[in-house]
C-alpha cells in the first residue's frame, strides 16, 4: 500500500499546524493586553495581521476573539455588540485622560456610541459630566466641538423622562454658555461653526443690547468662505431681529452682498442651494433686491435648474423701475435652444404682466411672441394671453386681432388650445371666423382626447350662441349632444347641465354662463403664507430647497404609510385590504334618468307634478319629437326693438328636426373583478411593456381630499368599486397610487397610476391595458368610483 500523500497528515513547512500557532497567538495578545510600552501597537498590528492570514488559509481562530477585543479595546465602540461594554469604559475614560488631543476627540465620539449601546452603563458612568467639563474647559477646539454634539444627542434623549437632563440641557442654552462659544468660534472648523450656530439660534436674547453684541461678534462669519457658515450665520441675523422691523430690514441689506457673492463664485449645486435661500428672501422683501436683478440674468454655461429658479427670482423682483430690462431679457431666453427654459421666460413675462399696473410694453412683447412660429411658443403665449386678458381686459382689442389669426389646426397642446376657444366664446363679437371655427373643432368632438378642451368647447359654443345666435345655433346643438354622450364626467355633466338651463329658460342661461365680465383683481397663489412662513422659519435647511415644511417630507402622517419613488421596481408593496369589505354594485349609466331633476325622476315613476302633469324623459324615443316640439324657446334678445326668430328646442339639441346626428347612448360601465389578483413583479412586467393608452385628469371632491390624510382609506375605498391597490407612498401635496383591475368576464388587466395633488384637487391618472379599445370605460369607471371617495 502506497504511503499517504504528505500534505493529507502533515503541515508544509512554510503553512501553520492550526492548534499551536493559535494557542502562541492567544498568548502573545494577552501578553500585550492592557500594555502602554514603547513599540507595543507595533507588535499588536504584527499580530493582527496574522489572525487575518490564518482565517484566510481557513484557520479557525474564533478561539481568539477574546484576546483580539481586549488588545484593540480602542475601536470597540464600533462594533456595538452589549456583551462588550464592560471593555469599554476602562479604554474610555483613559481617552477622555489622554494627554493628546486626538485621542480625546475620538474618546468623546466613543461614548456617544456607548450611549446608544447602553445608555444606563453610559449615564452610570458619569460620562456626560465628564463631556461637559472637557466641553468647558479642554483646549482643543475640536474636542470642544465633539463634547457639544455628543451632549446635545445625549441630553435631548435623557430629557424624555429625566428632569436632571431636561435642565442640563436648557444649560446649554444659558448666556455665558453661548458667549463662550461665540468668542472662540474663529478656532472651530466649519462643521463645529454650524453647529454653534444652530445653537445660537435657540438663544433667547435678553434685550436688544444682547442682540447687537451677538450680531457684532458673528458680523466676521458673513463675509466666510464655507457658504454653510454664512447661511447658517444669516438665521442667526434673522430670527434675531424679527421683533425689530428697521434692524431686520437693515439686516436684508446686510446679508445680501454675501448671499450674492458665494452664488457667482461657487458650484452650480452650491449656487442653487443659495439661491433657493435668496429665492425665500426675495418673495419675502422684494423691493430689497429690486436693484440687483442683473445679478439673476442667466448664463449660457448654468444648468437648466438653476436657470429656472432664477426666472422666479426676475419674476419676484419686477416692479416699476426694472420691468422693462427684466422682460427685454426675458424676450431673448424665448429663443433658446432649451426648449423648457424658453416655455418658463415666456411664462416669466407673462407672470410679470399680471403683476403690474401699466402693461403696454408687455402686452406688445407678449403678442411679437405670436410672430416666432413656433408651436410650444404660440402655445405659451396664448395661455399667458388668456390671463391677461381676463386680469386686463380693456386690451382685447389689440390681443385678439393677432390672436384671430392663429390656425387653430396648428395648435396641438390642450392648454393653448383650451385657451384659444375661451377667447373665441368670450370675444365672439369681435372675431369674424369665432362660430365658423369652433363648429370646425366641434366637428372633430371625437378627434380631441383632452376633457380640458371638450370643457371649454361647450362654454364657447354658449357664449358665442348668446352672442351670435343664428351662426352657432347648429355647432351648439351638435356640442351638446356630443357632451351628454361623453364618457367624461365633468364633459357630461356640463354639457346636461346646459341643456336643462336652456331648456328653463334661455335668459336665465345667459347670465348664468355669459355674465358682464369682470377683471380678475389677482389670481390665487399656490402657497398659503402659513407655508411661507414655516419655510423661512427652517432657514438653512432642506425646506428651503424642496419649498415646503418638514413635515411635509419627514412626518409618516403625510408622507403616507407607504414608501414611494418614481420607478415602480422601488414600490412598496400595499397590503391587502379587509376581505369584509362588499364590492360595491357598479352602476349603470341611465341618461333617462340623468337628463331627470330630482323632482321630475319622482314624477316619472308615477308621482303628480306641480301642474298635474306627468313627465316624460326628453331621451324616450317613442315621443321624442312631440315632446322637443312643445319646448319651443326664443334666442337672447339683442336689442330692446329687434324681434327674435324663435326655434324648436328639438332642432337646438339636433335631436330631431336638424341635420345634426343624434347622440348615442351612452353604454354601460365596465363590468369588473372584485376578486381580481396580480402578482406584484407581473404588474412591474406589464407596465414596463404596454404603452399608456390614455391620460386623463379629474376633479376630486373637498370631501375626499379631506379623507386623503389617510391613504389608506382611498386604497379600501377604490377596492370596494372592485380597482385594487398595489403600491403607493409620496407626501402631501402630491399623493401617488398604482391599482389595478380585471374584466369580470375575461383575464383583461387595466393598470392605472394615479397622481392626486391635494392643493389643487386634481387627480392625474395613466391608463395601460390588454385591450386598449376598452381603456375609456374603465376610465368612465375609475373616475365614477374616484368621484365618490370621501363622501357618505
Amino acid at each position: 500500500m502506497p504511503p499517504p500523500a504528505a500534505s493529507s497528515r502533515y503541515p508544509s513547512p512554510s503553512q501553520p499546524s492550526g492548534k499551536s500557532e493559535v494557542t502562541d497567538l492567544k498568548s502573545q495578545l494577552r501578553q500585550l493586553a492592557g500594555s502602554r510600552a514603547p513599540g507595543v501597537d507595533d507588535s499588536k498590528r504584527d499580530l493582527f495581521k496574522k489572525v487575518i492570514s490564518y482565517m484566510t488559509i481557513g484557520i479557525d481562530v474564533s478561539s481568539v476573539f477574546g484576546e483580539m477585543v481586549m488588545c484593540s479595546a480602542t475601536s470597540l465602540c464600533s462594533l456595538r455588540v452589549p456583551n462588550l461594554v464592560e471593555y469599554l469604559l476602562g479604554p474610555l475614560g483613559s481617552g477622555l485622560k489622554d494627554n493628546n488631543s486626538y485621542v480625546r476627540t475620538i474618546a468623546v465620539t466613543g461614548v456617544l456610541k456607548l450611549y446608544h449601546i447602553s445608555a444606563s452603563t453610559c449615564i452610570d458612568a458619569e460620562f456626560p459630566a465628564t463631556l461637559k467639563s472637557l466641553m468647558l474647559h479642554d483646549s482643543d477646539a475640536q474636542v470642544v466641538a465633539n463634547c457639544l454634539a455628543a451632549l446635545q444627542e445625549i441630553w435631548s434623549l435623557e430629557a424624555s423622562h429625566s428632569e436632571e437632563a431636561c435642565r442640563e440641557k436648557e444649560s446649554l442654552l444659558s448666556k455665558p454658555l453661548i458667549y463662550y462659544f461665540l468668542n472662540r468660534i474663529k478656532e472651530f472648523n466649519e462643521w463645529a461653526q454650524c453647529l454653534i450656530l444652530e445653537l445660537a439660534v435657540k438663544y433667547v436674547p435678553s434685550d436688544s443690547n444682547d442682540i447687537f453684541d451677538i450680531m457684532n461678534l458673528l458680523e466676521d462669519r458673513l463675509q466666510h468662505a464655507n457658504g454653510a457658515v454664512v447661511l447658517a450665520t444669516v438665521k442667526v441675523f434673522l430670527q434675531l431681529t424679527l421683533s425689530m422691523t428697521d434692524v431686520h430690514q437693515q439686516v436684508y441689506e446686510r446679508i445680501k452682498s454675501p448671499l450674492l457673492t458665494l452664488v457667482s463664485s461657487g458650484s452650480p449645486e452650491q449656487s442653487y442651494a443659495i439661491l433657493s435661500h435668496l429665492h425665500l428672501l426675495v418673495v419675502r422683501a422684494p423691493f430689497i433686491f429690486a436693484s440687483d436683478y442683473k445679478h439673476f440674468y442667466c448664463q449660457y454655461n448654468e444648468p437648466s435648474y438653476v436657470k429656472k429658479l432664477k426666472l422666479e427670482m426676475l419674476t419676484a423682483i419686477a416692479n416699476e423701475s426694472n420691468t422693462y430690462e427684466i422682460v427685454t431679457e426675458l424676450c431673448e431666453y424665448a429663443a433658446n435652444v432649451d426648449i423648457e427654459i424658453a416655455r418658463e421666460s415666456i411664462r416669466a413675462v407673462g407672470k410679470i404682466a399680471l403683476q403690474q399696473y401699466d402693461v403696454n410694453a408687455i402686452v406688445d412683447r407678449l403678442l411679437q411672441f405670436l410672430e416666432m412660429e413656433k408651436d410650444y411658443v404660440t402655445a405659451e403665449t396664448l395661455v399667458l394671453v388668456k390671463d391677461l386678458l381676463r386680469k386686463h381686459p380693456q386690451w382685447s382689442h389689440d390681443c385678439i386681432s393677432v390672436v384671430g389669426g392663429i390656425s387653430s389646426k396648428n395648435i396641438q397642446e390642450p392648454k393653448a388650445k383650451a385657451a384659444l376657444i375661451w377667447m373665441l366664446g368670450e370675444y365672439a363679437q369681435d372675431m369674424s371666423d369665432a362660430p365658423y371655427i369652433l363648429e370646425n373643432l366641434i366637428e372633430n368632438w371625437e378627434e380631441e382626447h383632452s376633457a380640458e378642451v371638450r370643457l371649454h368647447l361647450l362654454t364657447a359654443a354658449m357664449k358665442c350662441f348668446f352672442k351670435r345666435a343664428p351662426e352657432t345655433q347648429k355647432a351648439l346643438g351638435i356640442a351638446l349632444a356630443a357632451g351628454i354622450a361623453d364618457f367624461h364626467q365633468d364633459v357630461h355633466d356640463r354639457a346636461l347641465f346646459y341643456y336643462r338651463v336652456l331648456q328653463h329658460d334661455v335668459h336665465v342661461a345667459e347670465r348664468v354662463v355669459s355674465p358682464p365680465q369682470q377683471a380678475v383683481s389677482a389670481f390665487a397663489d399656490t402657497q398659503s403664507s402659513e407655508i411661507k412662513d414655516r419655510i423661512f422659519d427652517e432657514f438653512n435647511s432642506l425646506s428651503v430647497i424642496y419649498q415646503k415644511p418638514s413635515y411635509m417630507f419627514t412626518d409618516k402622517e403625510h408622507r403616507g404609510p407607504f414608501e414611494f419613488s418614481d420607478e415602480l421596481g422601488s414600490t412598496s408593496i400595499t397590503p391587502e385590504v379587509s376581505s369584509d369589505i362588499v364590492p360595491a354594485q357598479q352602476y349603470e349609466a341611465n341618461d333617462k334618468d340623468l337628463l331627470l331633476s330630482t323632482d321630475e325622476k319622482d314624477d316619472n315613476k308615477g308621482l303628480s307634478s306641480n301642474n298635474g302633469s306627468a313627465y316624460t324623459a326628453p331621451y324616450e324615443s317613442s315621443n321624442i319629437s312631440s315632446q322637443m316640439q312643445e319646448l319651443a324657446i326664443s334666442g337672447p334678445a339683442a336689442s330692446a326693438t329687434s324681434t327674435q326668430p324663435s326655434f324648436d328646442f328639438d332642432d337646438l339639441l339636433g335631436l330631431g328636426l336638424s341635420a345634426a346626428p343624434a347622440p348615442t347612448p351612452s353604454p354601460p360601465l365596465l363590468k369588473l373583478n372584485p376578486r381580481a389578483a396580480l402578482d406584484p413583479r407581473a404588474f412591474q412586467q406589464k407596465w414596463r411593456q404596454l404603452p399608456i393608452s390614455l391620460t386623463q385628469e379629474y376633479s376630486v371632491n373637498p370631501q375626499g381630499i379631506a379623507a386623503l390624510t389617510v391613504p389608506q382609506s382611498l386604497i379600501k375605498h377604490m377596492q370596494s368599486h372592485s380597482i385594487h391597490c398595489i403600491a403607493s407612498g409620496g407626501q402631501s401635496p402630491n399623493f401617488k397610487f398604482f391599482f389595478f383591475a380585471q374584466k369580470e368576464a375575461e383575464p383583461s388587466d387595466y393598470l392605472t397610476e394615479c397622481i392626486i395633488n391635494s392643493s389643487s384637487a386634481k387627480a392625474q391618472i395613466k391608463v395601460k391595458a390588454d385591450e386598449q379599445s376598452t381603456s375609456q370605460a374603465f376610465a368612465t369607471v375609475f373616475e365614477t368610483s374616484l368621484s365618490k371617495f370621501g363622501l357618505p
